[in-house]
């Protein structure tokens, strides 16, 4: 039995073959193959065993190829591919500009400084920025101390960061740096890592009690040549405890004068303060009068949004009643854009509208969006110290120095 499944076994694998034979001549007579019943298959080109097919490249339309392909014909069509590429790229994509070499370059060093191009500007400001070499250049004591006010009743404009940052940047800066908190919220206190729980000497001590401002003052330790007074959650109760004092407006005034460190140059000497920074809160009542009265300098956040242009009306208005009755001196110094953004018409809409409106007032640095300078506070620091070389630390930075360049106002 098992030698007639040998016979059967074998009559079936001849019979395969001869099918196979015969299906390899009629495709070979049909144009599908080059080779006959006695040749071998040519290799396709995809194959793993067979010839990169840019060795063997195909001339018709059939498939697969055979090896018999010249070495004269690989150039040819190397060469047509070659040319007719190059010349489409020179007619279409041809650019305008020309490509300058190291020759034409070399032939330009007195009129071409690799240092004056922008991206070497940048590099070096970013290089300065992380080492603190912006830092040590400095900038110009004032001859006497300047008060400025930080207000705005508009709230989220950016007043407690901008008090705080322009303060650390100034004392960066080489300059003494008093900040003086008068929000109940003592957001300004915890920028600066100072304690503002209830029974720390505070400013609702030297507004009702009446307290020495010397007495108060705590020295920031992040940053020398900063001191704070904080604010404490007894600051809310204030304005209903000095309805009946009498000369309400002028407590604060009367504790910053009565400093030994503020004054002029002649009279205090060098250690006294270069400025006073008051952080107001974001209201027009009592706390913001009194900042307003013992103020010489208005510096003023706008964000760069209509809102904020609205509610600036509004403080003029209060800020020029305050110059007929109370204080005469004071005036609008500083203003500072900030969360801008480059990339929206209405910021650019609003900054022009503003610098229109006010000129040499406005800073002609514009404080960015940045998400450093929202996380610096829950660090209990400001933007300076927690990452000095970011796009908010730089431009406050920057910010800080214009204002100490400019002066006081005559």
């Amino acid at each position: 039995m098992r030698a007639d499944r040998r016979r059967h076994g074998g009559a079936r694998i001849g019979d395969q073959s001869e099918e196979r034979r015969t299906d390899v001549t009629e495709d070979s007579t049909r144009g599908w193959g080059r080779h006959s019943a006695e040749t071998p298959p040519a290799e396709f080109s995809t194959d793993e065993t067979s010839a990169p097919e840019r060795s063997y490249p195909q001339d018709q339309s059939s498939s697969p190829q055979p090896l018999d392909v010249s070495r004269e014909t690989e150039v040819d069509v190397s060469r047509e591919t070659s040319e007719e590429a190059a010349t489409s790229v020179s007619r279409e994509t041809r650019p305008a500009w020309q490509v300058r070499t190291a020759a034409d370059l070399a032939d330009q060093q007195e009129t071409f400084h690799d240092q004056a191009t922008p991206l070497a500007q940048a590099a070096q400001h970013s290089v300065l920025a992380r080492s603190g070499g912006l830092r040590r250049q400095g900038a110009p004591r004032p001859n006497a101390t300047r008060v400025m006010v930080v207000a705005n009743q508009k709230g989220g404009v950016g007043k407690t960061t901008s008090t705080v940052n322009v303060a650390a940047g100034l004392s960066q800066l080489g300059q003494k740096v008093l900040v003086i908190d008068l929000d109940p919220q003592g957001n300004a206190s915890t920028a600066l890592g100072v304690a503002h729980h209830r029974g720390v000497p505070s400013t609702y001590d030297m507004l009702v009690e009446g307290q020495p401002l010397v007495d108060v003052v705590t020295e920031c330790a992040d940053l020398p040549g900063l001191w704070v007074v904080p604010a404490t959650i007894d600051l809310a109760g204030a304005e209903i405890e000095l309805v009946s004092v009498v000369a309400r407006e002028q407590r604060l005034a009367r504790a910053i004068n009565a400093h030994p460190l503020v004054g002029t140059a002649e009279e205090v000497g060098d250690d006294r303060f270069d400025y006073v920074l008051v952080d107001c809160p974001p209201s027009l009542g009592l706390l913001t009068l009194n900042a307003l009265v013992a103020g010489q300098e208005m510096f003023i956040p706008i964000q760069a949004e209509y809102y904020a242009l609205e509610g600036l009306g509004q403080l003029l208005e209060t800020v020029e009643m305050v110059r007929q009755h109370l204080n005469p001196q004071l005036i609008v110094s500083t203003i500072l854009l900030t969360m801008y953004d480059a990339r929206t018409r209405l910021a650019a809409g609003v900054a022009d509208e503003v610098r229109s409106h006010f000129g040499d007032q406005v800073l002609k640095t514009a404080v960015p969006r940045s998400v450093r300078v929202s996380e610096a506070p829950s660090y209990g620091q400001t933007v300076m110290t927690y990452d000095p070389a970011s796009a908010g630390a730089l431009s406050y930075l920057e910010a800080a120095r214009e204002i100490a360049s400019k002066g006081a106002p005559a």
